[in-house]
């Protein structure tokens, strides 16, 4: 990377630093003034959260600030619940959600980095989306690449809620609830790694990864994000089987990434490599399973 590149970089890095730190002032006044339990207190500050990401969005017209909000702010509302409502919690539940979150934000929030190039990068989805919605394009931004995946992870948090909340002693169901979600960001890191290997040996144009995990599934990557949800829903299971209704954060996030994110890439990729036929045929589209 050249010396300029490096700096336009940084540059990019210090305002997404700088408009995630004035979300987080404005979310946690928002939570403080709003009254309710601190699930609702929570929802107020995620959604006054995402707007001020909105806001830099808009200003620097790259809706790409808000692409590290999925894996920044999860931590943040999973460590408040344990010190608001988790009073009388089971510690090590709470101490057992706060790590799974840790754990997977940081690895997902470093993948983010490791790709971001400056404040020229926006993701190529929003250029398409740009390109069908014209003029109409920053109230869709808002409505559907902000607020709506900030709805989504604030579904699939429901259960961590439930969770910290209850006295129930950690048990057998909260080890196996540990171990998906760990294995989860763990499946969902390798394939990331790998795939990123791949690109930075400049493979041809038409080329697609077709090695390590990415033999045995064409999004791995997906696979290991849908588990770490389901992993934390297991969390408010072991903690009281009544929360099994909070299952829909779960499914949630399975049919976004099945029926929207997964038809995306796969589209894009056939676009772009029409030989990518053959590898739909062949290989199963989320699982790991051995090639058709």
């Amino acid at each position: 990377m050249s010396e300029n590149a490096e700096a336009e970089r940084w540059r990019g890095l210090f305002w997404v630093v700088t408009s995630y730190l004035v979300a987080l002032g404005v979310g946690v006044a928002v939570a403080a003034l709003v009254p309710g339990s601190g699930l609702w207190r929570a929802a107020w500050a995620d959604l006054a959260a995402t707007l001020v990401i909105f806001i830099f969005s808009f200003a620097f017209q790259n809706s790409s600030f808000y692409d590290p909000y999925w894996s920044v702010v999860p931590p943040v509302i999973a460590a408040g619940w344990a010190l608001t409502d988790g009073g009388a919690g089971d510690r090590a539940r709470q101490l057992a959600l706060i790590a799974c979150f840790t754990f997977w934000g940081a690895r997902l929030t470093g993948n983010w980095a490791r790709g971001w190039t400056g404040l020229h990068h926006v993701d190529w989805r929003y250029v398409d989306i740009q390109k069908q919605t014209g003029f109409l394009f920053w109230p869709v931004s808002f409505a559907g690449l902000h607020l709506f995946p900030t709805v989504m992870v604030f579904l699939g948090m429901w259960p961590a809620w439930e969770a910290a909340r209850s006295a129930t002693p950690f048990g057998g169901l909260d080890w196996v609830a540990l171990s998906l979600a760990v294995g989860a960001t763990l499946l969902e890191g390798v394939s990331d790694n790998q795939l990123h290997a791949f690109r930075a040996r400049n493979p041809p144009p038409d080329a697609w990864i077709d090695e390590g995990l990415w033999r045995w599934s064409r999004h791995p990557n997906y696979l290991g994000e849908i588990l770490f949800w389901w992993g934390i829903w297991l969390f408010a299971v072991a903690a009281d089987p009544i929360h099994v209704r909070t299952v829909v954060g779960a499914l949630a996030m399975t049919a976004m990434f099945r029926f929207v994110s997964v038809p995306l890439m796969e589209q894009r990729m056939l676009a772009k490599r029409p030989g990518y036929a053959e590898k739909i045929k062949s290989t199963s589209m989320l699982l790991l399973l051995p090639r058709r």
